[in-house]
C-alpha cells in the first residue's frame, strides 16, 4: 500500500495483497505503542499493569489470518488480548469502553465485497481516532522496539461470552416492546448474524432472517443495506411490517416498509429527531448531518423547530461535531447514526431498535412514519479522471455553481465535491423535479470535465 494508509475509516485494502498479515502485525505493534503504553493506563481490573486490547471481525475468511497476526502483534508488544469473535463493530467499540480497555481493533471492511478487508481501531472509551493518532501510528512503523519477554508478554484468551454484554446493553436503550411487530431481518452475512436476531427477538418481535448464513466469503454478496431488492421481495413475499437491512460490519442499517418503500438514514434521522424531541432528550435541539443529507431532511427539521449542523462525509466528522457541539443525535443519508447517549460510534443494531420502537409506540405504521420528510430528486454525477485540485480554483466551475444555486433557489442545492480516494469530482444537485436536477447536473458535470482536465 502507498500513500497515507489510513482512510476515512481505517486502513482497507484486499486482504492478502494490500492488507497483509505482516502489514496488520506491524500495524498493531505500533498501535500497542502508540495507544497502549505499558504503566500509562490502569488496567481493566482496577490495578496499574498491562494494556489490555479487545480483538473483534466481522465472518470475512481473510478475518481469520488478520486475526491470528493483530493477536500476536498485541500480545508480542506486552497487551493482554480479549479475542471477542464475530461481532459488529460498534459491538467491539462498546465493549472497549465496558471491560475498560485501552484500546479495542475491528477487523472488517464493512459494504465491500469478501476479498477487502480493513483495520480500525478505538481508542480508550471506544471512540475511533482522530487522525493525529492516526498519523502516530504510521510514524511508528517499524520502529526499533524493545520487544517483552517472559512474564513481560501479553496473554491472550477468548471472550466470545462478551457479545451478550452487547445485546443487553442495547436493550437497556429502548422504552417499550415489540411485540406484534413482523420483521424481515437481512444480516448481509456479516457480523450482525447472531446478535442482530437474538435482540430483536427479546424485544418480542416476530423475526424471520436473510443473509444470515456467513461461509466467509459470501458477505454483502446480493444481500444487506447496499442490495435492498432482496429484502423488499422478502417483506413482500412474507407479508412482514417492516424490514431492516444492515451492513457487513452492521454499523449502519436502512429499512424497508410493508409496501416496499425504502427508508433511508435521513428518513430514519428524521423520524428518531422528532421522536427525541418530543421526549425532551434531543439536545440543543440540533442534529448533526453530512453536505451529503437531502434537503427535505433540512426542511423538515427547520418545520419541526430543530436546527442542522453540516459536516463533511464520513461518520467520523459527524461524530467530531457532536462532541465538539454538545449535541448528542447525528449520523449519513447511508444509514450511519450516532446515538451519543448511548453509543460512540454508529450502531444499526442500537438504529433499528430505536426505529421500530417508535413504531410500536406511535401505533404508525414506518410508512407513516417516513412521510414526516419529502425527499427532493437528487442525482448524483462522478466525474473521472479530472483534477480534484483545479475543481476547487476554477472561476468558471464557481461561476457555473452560483447561476444554478440561484436558478434553484430555496428548492433545491448543489454540492461539488472531491472524491477523497479516487481522481474524480463528485457532483450532486437537488431540485423540486427529477427532469431539473439531471439537467442542471448534466451542466455541471460538463463544466467539471472541460474546465478540470
Amino acid at each position: 500500500m502507498t500513500g497515507r494508509l489510513f482512510g476515512t475509516d481505517g486502513v482497507r485494502g484486499v486482504a492478502g495483497r494490500d492488507l497483509t498479515a505482516e502489514l496488520a502485525m506491524d500495524l498493531s505493534v505500533a498501535a500497542a505503542h502508540v495507544l497502549g503504553d505499558a504503566g500509562a493506563f490502569e488496567s481493566s481490573v482496577g490495578r496499574r499493569g498491562r494494556p489490555v486490547a479487545v480483538v473483534g471481525r466481522d465472518p470475512r475468511a481473510s478475518g481469520e489470518f488478520l486475526e491470528a497476526a493483530v493477536v500476536a502483534g498485541l500480545a508480542s508488544s506486552g497487551v493482554d488480548v480479549l479475542r471477542l469473535g464475530v461481532l459488529p463493530t460498534p459491538a467491539v467499540a462498546y465493549l472497549t469502553s465496558a471491560l475498560g480497555a485501552d484500546l479495542g481493533v475491528m477487523l472488517s471492511a464493512s459494504h465491500n465485497p469478501a476479498p477487502d478487508n480493513g483495520i480500525k481501531f478505538f481508542a480508550r472509551g471506544g471512540f475511533k481516532l482522530p487522525d493525529a493518532v492516526e498519523n502516530d501510528i504510521e510514524r511508528r512503523l517499524g520502529e526499533k522496539w524493545n520487544r517483552p519477554v517472559g512474564a513481560a508478554v501479553g496473554r491472550v484468551r477468548d471472550a466470545y461470552g462478551e457479545a451478550d454484554r452487547y445485546v443487553s446493553h442495547v436493550l437497556t436503550t429502548v422504552d417499550g416492546r415489540l411485540e406484534g411487530l413482523r420483521l424481515v431481518v437481512d444480516c448481509a452475512h456479516g457480523a450482525a448474524h447472531m446478535v442482530a436476531p437474538e435482540a430483536l427477538l427479546r424485544a418480542g418481535a416476530t423475526v424471520e432472517t436473510i443473509g444470515a448464513s456467513p461461509d466467509g466469503l459470501n458477505i454483502n454478496e446480493g444481500v444487506g443495506s447496499t442490495h435492498l431488492d432482496t429484502l423488499r421481495e422478502a417483506v413482500a413475499e412474507r407479508g412482514a411490517d417492516a424490514g431492516i437491512a444492515y451492513d457487513g460490519d452492521a454499523d449502519r442499517c436502512l429499512a424497508v416498509t410493508a409496501t416496499g418503500e425504502v427508508v433511508d438514514g435521513d428518513q430514519i434521522m428524521a423520524i428518531l429527531a422528532l421522536a427525541m424531541h418530543e421526549a425532551g432528550t434531543l439536545a440543543k435541539d440540533t442534529v448533526v448531518a453530512t453536505i451529503m443529507s437531502n434537503l427535505g431532511f433540512k426542511i423538515a427539521l427547520r418545520k419541526a423547530g430543530l436546527t442542522m449542523v453540516e459536516t463533511a462525509v464520513g461518520d467520523r466528522y459527524v461524530l467530531e461535531a457532536m462532541k465538539a457541539g454538545g449535541y448528542n443525535f447525528g449520523g449519513e443519508q447511508s444509514g450511519h447514526v450516532v446515538m451519543l447517549d448511548h453509543a460512540t460510534t454508529g450502531d444499526g443494531l442500537l438504529t433499528s431498535l430505536h426505529l421500530l420502537a417508535e413504531v410500536s409506540r406511535s401505533g404508525r405504521s414506518l410508512e407513516e412514519l417516513a412521510s414526516v420528510m419529502t425527499r427532493l430528486p437528487q442525482v448524483l454525477v462522478n466525474v473521472r479522471d479530472v483534477s480534484k485540485a483545479k475543481a476547487a480554483t476554477s472561476k468558471e466551475l464557481a461561476s457555473a455553481v452560483a447561476e444554478a444555486e440561484s436558478s434553484l433557489g430555496d428548492t433545491g442545492r448543489v454540492v461539488i465535491r472531491p472524491s477523497g480516494t479516487e481522481p474524480m469530482v463528485r457532483v450532486m444537485v437537488e431540485a423540486e423535479s427529477q427532469d431539473e436536477a439531471e439537467l442542471i447536473a448534466g451542466k455541471l458535470a460538463e463544466v467539471v470535465r472541460t474546465t478540470c482536465a
